[in-house]
């Protein structure tokens, strides 16, 4: 990394990147484990490449811009600004709440422009080819058709672990956004794969740890929690990043398309709005309204009314 000159220190000039990095992640001000969990993946990352043991007074502005584009740089606007706002709290809170000499994100490393796209709901024949496909993983499968049947949030879902499940009744509690406990719900489809994706090679099933697991042990250098790791195999709970690598690498799309299509069929199949509220767990009929929009096949459906009628004899 760049040998820019040293932050003057105010105090603490000893503290280590690792130091302030687990001083922040102890805050409850981040007490929720889907918050959590995406402020260690950002900022372990960012540790991990500038030096952990490297003094947080020695690191320049132009060093945390560097990490920041070396290893979000070339990912979508919304991955840029998720880690992006992650590594800027964390600074922040050490500037201004322990008062330590620390870096900031600089101005050229700035916020990035997140396309709205109005047509995010996806054919619901697209959605079942994708998820019959036999060429895609179990693991895929199983979180993608979760999402669907659940129209959960993805970070809801990857942050469910095996005990959650209350697999008779096809059902999890999650942590919703405001930090309360809500039960989604999944079909036979889900029903069916889940049980496949719990077998270990010996034959018997996972009873605790994450539910989706990455695909190998974490390295020394990461850092996850407890709790994030599989006392039956040692892999790691599936990030977010990774998970929204393969959808879009197999299918081109993005994981939240999932929620937004499973609103919409819903809407499209002429179920309530209130309905479709309880299942996407959304407080504000307003914001229901974005996602519950009528797709293609719904409009060409109700174009029929337009047509004349037939003749009969």
């Amino acid at each position: 990394m760049s040998t820019a000159p040293k932050i003057t220190a105010l105090r603490g000039g000893h503290v280590t990147l690792a130091a302030a990095a687990d001083a922040f992640l102890a805050t409850p001000r981040i007490a929720n484990s889907n918050t959590h969990r995406a402020y260690a993946s950002a900022i372990d990352r960012v540790t991990a490449l500038l030096g952990r043991d490297r003094p947080l007074a020695d690191v320049a502005d132009a060093e945390i811009g560097a990490a920041l584009t070396e290893l979000w740089g070339r990912c979508a606007p919304a991955t840029w600004n998720r880690n992006r706002a992650a590594v800027t709290s964390w600074l922040l809170w050490c500037q201004t709440k322990k008062h330590w000499a620390a870096p900031s994100v600089p101005a050229d490393a700035e916020r990035r422009k997140e396309n709205v796209d109005e047509t995010r709901a996806v054919a619901k024949t697209t959605i079942h080819r994708l998820l019959s496909r036999r060429d895609i993983p179990l693991r895929e499968r199983a979180l993608w058709r979760m999402l669907y049947e659940t129209a959960a949030r993805a970070a809801e879902i990857l942050a469910l672990n095996v005990e959650d499940l209350d697999l008779e009744h096809r059902r999890a509690p999650v942590r919703s956004k405001g930090g309360a406990i809500e039960w989604v719900y999944w079909e036979s489809g889900t029903a069916h794969l889940l049980p496949r994706l719990l077998r270990l090679p010996d034959g018997n099933a996972r009873t605790h740890g994450p539910l989706f697991l990455s695909e190998r042990r974490p390295v020394p250098t990461r850092r996850p929690a407890a709790g994030d790791i599989c006392p039956h195999t040692g892999r790691a709970r599936l990030g977010y990043d990774r998970a929204r690598v393969l959808l879009d690498t197999y299918a081109g799309l993005d994981l939240h398309q999932l929620r937004h299509s499973a609103a919409t069929h819903l809407g499209d199949a002429e179920v309530p709005l209130q309905l479709i509220m309880g299942k996407t767990r959304h407080k504000n009929p307003r914001t229901a309204m974005r996602y519950v929009k009528p797709g293609a096949e719904a409009i060409a459906k109700v174009t029929e009314v337009l047509a004349p009628r037939r003749r009969t004899h």
